[in-house]
């Protein structure tokens, strides 16, 4: 096996270490229930942990451990923007956003169990996420769980990710503009996690303003180059292994990347994106290895 080949089978084992670890805060802090409202928390389970990279969670862990920032409180701040990244897969599958029925290799919550439960279970994983952030084991200081707050509630609603997904619901978009309207889109709809992701670590590691900026440029990039590479794969991919439907877009006629640019002017637009992340990092030295090695994994990824 090649070296490139040993550091990305190491990377991907990795990243999976730490998914497993947000897994069981997730599975700890979303207990199953009995009584009336059980159906509930399966949902939201089936939702929750229902496996992923879990990319998101990632980068708050890693970012954070650049500070030397505890882990019990990037765990927790880390699981809290998992759960909504969660809820805002369970919505955009629903029959009146993207009508999807399979996610990560499995029905989607709609599908297992009723578009009533599904609706609940996501409102009630983004409520739960700030429950957590709220609570003092996040942080012992209500200062800093104020402001993981702040940046959450940004970075999820009208002028984030809720408002990215509003410009997706639009049927199509001006010709003339299309490029710069779906690119604001989705720095809304994926990009503005992918920032907060950041913050979230810089926030409990305390960084400083010049780092604070660095990171921001960083996910900025990364977060549209996951999205481009996400079209790429909408065309390129296969269903058993990127886990969902493909060609989604082209049957629904919507634009993508992909249509707008092609698929090598999009793959050029993903190598920029990348090479342009990484240039970002440069200000940490060699304490953004494994940052620079994500970079590399969204290039690479198949599913």
């Amino acid at each position: 096996m090649s070296d490139k080949s040993d550091s990305s089978a190491s990377f991907e084992n990795y990243l999976a270490e730490c998914a497993d670890k947000i897994t069981v805060v997730i599975d700890q802090l979303i207990a199953p229930a009995v009584g009336p409202e059980a159906q509930l928390m399966r949902a939201m389970r089936h939702g929750a942990l229902a496996g992923g990279k879990r990319l998101r969670p990632f980068i708050t862990i890693e970012v954070g451990r650049m500070f030397d920032a505890p882990e019990k409180s990037l765990l927790r701040a880390a699981s809290a923007l998992e759960c909504v990244h969660a809820y805002s897969l369970i919505h955009d599958d629903l029959p009146c956003m993207d009508d999807d029925d399979l996610r990560r290799g499995q029905p989607t919550v709609h599908i297992a169990f009723d578009e009533a439960t599904a609706v609940l279970a996501g409102d009630a994983l983004q409520t739960l996420a700030f429950e957590i952030l709220a609570n003092p084991e996040t942080h012992g200081d209500a200062t800093v769980r104020c402001k993981l707050i702040e940046v959450l509630a940004s970075s999820s609603g009208s002028r984030g990710m809720v408002g990215g997904q509003m410009i997706d619901m639009a049927p199509s978009f001006d010709d003339e503009n299309a490029l710069s309207i779906l690119t604001r889109m989705q720095r809304m709809k994926t990009g503005a996690l992918f920032a907060c992701a950041a913050e979230f670590g810089a926030i409990i590691g305390g960084a400083n303003e010049q780092e604070h900026h660095a990171l921001a440029g960083f996910t900025h990039d990364l977060g549209l180059a996951f999205q481009i590479k996400d079209d790429l794969l909408d065309v390129q991919g296969d269903e058993s292994v990127v886990g969902k439907a493909v060609s989604k877009d082209k049957d629904a006629g919507k634009q993508n990347f992909v249509s707008l640019l092609g698929e090598e002017g999009a793959v050029s637009r993903v190598n920029m994106l990348a090479d342009q992340a990484k240039q970002h990092l440069s200000v940490f030295g060699g304490r953004a290895s494994t940052l620079l090695n994500t970079v590399n994994f969204v290039l690479d990824r198949h599913h």
